[in-house]
């Protein structure tokens, strides 16, 4: 089910984007109406950091990368913004199509709640070193992706079932 909305930006500060970016990387795009980017430079900025605090790679070009992300975000909040004023004094509007996002967990399901318990369990065994340690939970955690793509699947044909 996807349905068409128009939306209008309201006009935005470039100098206030400059600013949120300036002091905290990344919130120049979340003032913009930009979560996904938001997202994406910090955790690019936490990636850089953490590479850089364990002593991963060189550190120049670590510091070069970090330095460059910084300068981007911001150049490109001031410049996102004035594009959203130039749109607004046009009178322009941003057709949005939103689309539902598939259901992986129906209401309901036991499944999520008998992972949780199971995890909890053999964590809990690890602390007190009862049958398990850690080195054995960090070997398998595999399993628990496994685990979740199969459950996917097994809903997806338990959907594709109904369907018909």
């Amino acid at each position: 089910m996807e349905e068409k909305v128009v939306v209008t930006k309201p006009p935005k500060s470039p100098a206030l984007a400059g600013i949120l970016s300036f002091f905290f990387p990344g919130t120049g795009a979340l003032y913009n109406a930009q979560p996904g980017k938001f997202l994406v430079i910090i955790v690019a900025t936490a990636i850089i950091i953490t590479m850089l605090a364990q002593g991963v790679g060189s550190p120049v070009f670590l510091g070069l990368m970090l330095g460059a992300l910084y300068f981007y975000q911001l150049i490109d909040a001031v410049m996102t913004s004035n594009m959203i004023n130039r749109k607004a004094l046009r009178g322009e509007t941003e057709e949005i199509t939103v689309e539902e996002l598939p259901e992986f967990v129906r209401t309901g399901s036991v499944f999520w709640g008998v992972v949780l318990m199971v995890l909890g369990v053999v964590l809990l065994m690890a602390n007190f070193e009862f049958l398990i340690s850690y080195d054995r939970i960090w070997n398998l955690w595999p399993l628990v992706v496994i685990i979740v793509g199969v459950k996917l699947i097994a809903d997806y044909y338990a959907k594709s079932k109904e369907a018909e």
